[in-house]
């Protein structure tokens, strides 16, 4: 799906592409290609590195053309390891031909669009959009990490009770959401410092370079002290595993000495041997009292020494 927008005074959809109009498409179809392709004429192995999901931020030039590829973040809307991931996200350059090409559709261009209309002012040119575009996705991996953060805050309060399976997988999931975060941030950032020197730059741009480089090091360093708590909480997990596994043995090896006090005594007068109590009418019960009495005695003893 493609829409043309005018970017003069304020975002206005066209009717058909004009010059120095944004072209934004979204989910590429065939015929949207076709237009990209044979129409605007741009080289077709741009719209191949844009679909690579694991394509990196970076620049290229090619015969005029400028291709731009920016990670932005995603939440996926199924159930997947990784429910925060990061995506590429396409800005294609040639004299009056502006495009952004994207397979996913995404909160964030939306957001984009809508912010841009509210400020009613449009783009001043190709290289203002670029470096908004830029910002806006700084600005929304800061409002994923908080999304992630809040994620984590409500796995701590869950620390006092049954630690099961699910509560490690979904922390070992989220530590690859960040992950990748940190990865496409960083490469966000050396792509930005490259583009100050590929692209034409006035002091307009420069402000907003500025304002992109403060959020895009929040967000960097927002990931990393996420990704220590993240760290702190898994080995905090691993502790209180082993605590209770240490718990559960120590209580099976008190149960087992417990058993083991009857059994002797058991095995004792069980022998095919003369003991003196062959006779004694009261034999047995003679036996059960010396078992419950070294029962009794050795549980006094775990008291006193706290074994139990």
């Amino acid at each position: 799906m493609r829409t043309y927008w005018n970017t003069h005074r304020g975002l206005h959809t066209l009717e058909q592409w004009q010059p120095n109009c944004w072209v934004q498409v979204t989910c590429p179809t065939s015929d949207d290609a076709d237009f990209l392709q044979n129409e605007l004429k741009i080289p077709d192995y741009f719209l191949d590195d844009i679909a690579d999901t694991e394509e990196r931020a970076r620049y290229d030039y090619d015969d005029g053309w400028i291709l731009i590829i920016l990670r932005i973040p995603y939440v996926k809307e199924v159930k997947s390891r990784t429910p925060y991931t990061t995506i590429p996200l396409g800005i294609i350059l040639k004299g009056d031909v502006c495009i952004t090409v994207c397979n996913y559709e995404t909160n964030l261009m939306i957001d984009f669009v809508t912010y841009q209309q509210r400020r009613g002012l449009g783009f001043t040119d190709s290289v203002d959009m670029v470096f908004r575009l830029f910002l806006c996705a700084a600005v929304w991996y800061l409002k994923r990490l908080k999304q992630i953060n809040a994620r984590i805050e409500a796995a701590k309060q869950h620390l006092d009770r049954k630690i099961d399976n699910a509560d490690l997988i979904n922390l070992s999931r989220l530590q690859d959401s960040l992950t990748y975060f940190a990865t496409s941030i960083r490469g966000n950032e050396t792509l930005l410092s490259k583009l100050k020197f590929k692209l034409p730059v006035d002091e307009l741009d420069a402000d907003l370079i500025e304002d992109v480089t403060i959020e895009m090091n929040q967000a960097r360093e927002t990931t990393g002290i996420y990704a220590n708590i993240l760290d702190s909480m898994m080995e905090t997990y691993a502790s209180i595993i082993n605590n209770n596994m240490s718990t559960v043995m120590k209580t099976l090896t008190i149960i087992t000495l417990f058993m083991m006090v009857p059994t002797l005594v058991a095995s004792f007068f069980g022998m095919n041997l003369i003991n003196g109590m062959e006779s004694l009418p009261f034999g047995f019960f003679i036996a059960i009292t010396i078992s419950v009495g070294l029962t009794a005695l050795f549980w006094w003893y775990s008291k006193r020494e706290s074994w139990i």
